[in-house]
């Protein structure tokens, strides 16, 4: 691993458990081994920091959200799930930065382009659903099945990787399923 790569990793835990307010570079140096000047060299500022972070993240997240936008209904729902599913077993950091600090951190640039993400899914969920119900559920799935991954650690709750995500679309599946078959 490059050493950037290597600070990008360590960031964005100290950032997710520490609170990226809370985080010094000075302590993302120590934490890596090396040099507060080193870490400025590749990056110039905890900001820079923060973005090469958690812009993969929302790069991917841009990806799983195009198809919905680019046929305009939600089309396969369970490819749409497994994809979703698939990008938050992977980037559950991330998404943890943007549920717990994203509000106090409005005015970060990368941050506010992740939360205009979350925006455009869900008015694409208001848009197309039939009803408040199937919005809310829409809702309460993507959102819960997030948040739950996310915080899971927080409470000293761990769940194998191929069971969690085959329960969560299985679970999300039955939660999304159009009214006419429930």
């Amino acid at each position: 691993m490059s050493t950037q790569d290597e600070l990008r990793v360590i960031a964005l835990a100290e950032f997710t458990s520490a609170g990226y307010s809370a985080t010094s570079l000075q302590r993302i140096a120590e934490l890596a081994g090396v040099s507060k000047s080193s870490v400025l060299y590749h990056f110039t500022s905890k900001e820079q920091l923060l973005e090469a972070a958690i812009s993969p993240a929302i790069d991917q997240m841009e990806t799983v959200l195009a198809p919905l936008e680019t046929i305009g209904s939600l089309g396969d729902r369970q490819r749409f799930l497994e994809d979703f599913v698939d990008f938050l077993l992977m980037y559950r950091l991330e998404v943890n930065m943007f549920i717990n600090q994203g509000p106090s951190l409005v005015d970060v640039p990368v941050i506010e382009r992740g939360s205009a993400l979350v925006v455009r899914l869900a008015q694409f969920f208001s848009q197309n659903s039939q009803s408040v119900e199937e919005n809310m559920r829409f809702g309460i799935a993507l959102g819960g099945a997030a948040y739950m991954l996310c915080t899971a650690s927080t409470y000293g709750l761990e769940f194998p990787a191929d069971e969690t995500r085959a329960a969560l679309i299985s679970i999300m599946s039955e939660l999304l399923a159009p009214i006419s078959t429930r």
